[in-house]
């Protein structure tokens, strides 16, 4: 059974109260995100218009904590390379070690991020994202290159609700026509 299934079978198994806070969830994880979050609820049963919100509501969540703690790891890093430059401008002895090369899949996420932010900027990368990767690994990539929390937010919840509404519409109509 994959994680959808598994979705999918919680939301029909669960009082019709808990029904939202699954779909929020399935909307937290990535790969499934609103858009299959906002499917796994009108197929469960949910009204399209509340599955949507709840599917909208946990993957913005979920991409917020991501894009907060990017940032701060960021400025963490940052604030350290800087006192450790001072502390080598003023005669101390720091070992500077080369970074290890990366390697693997997550380089190849990361280049193809890095493609599409020099080519259509956050609106682009935020708003065709979800078509790459997960609105979760572009978030995080772009506060970790240091774009700014509140812009990256702003444009990260227009695509969520963008994509989101877009599904549901799809998938509600489907499901109205065939019942």
């Amino acid at each position: 059974m994959n994680l959808i299934e598994t979705f999918q079978n919680l939301v029909a198994q669960v009082p019709e109260l808990v029904q939202p806070l699954i779909v929020a969830l399935a909307g937290a994880v990535p790969f499934v995100e609103g858009e299959g979050a906002v499917s796994i609820g009108i197929i469960g049963g949910i009204a399209p218009v509340v599955a949507a919100i709840a599917a909208m509501v946990g993957n913005f969540l979920c991409v917020m904590v991501l894009v907060l703690a990017s940032s701060g790891a960021r400025a963490a890093v940052v604030n350290r390379s800087r006192a450790k430059q001072v502390a080598l401008a003023g005669g101390g002895t720091g070992t500077e070690t080369e970074p290890a090369p990366d390697a693997g899949r997550g380089s190849a996420r990361r280049d193809k991020f890095q493609r599409a932010f020099e080519r259509y900027g956050v609106p682009g990368v935020s708003l065709l994202g979800p078509l790459l990767l997960p609105t979760q690994f572009t978030a995080t990539m772009l506060a970790a290159s240091g774009i700014g929390k509140g812009r990256i937010l702003f444009w990260q919840a227009l695509a969520i609700i963008g994509w989101t509404t877009i599904v549901a519409f799809i998938v509600g109509s489907a499901v109205y026509a065939i019942s």
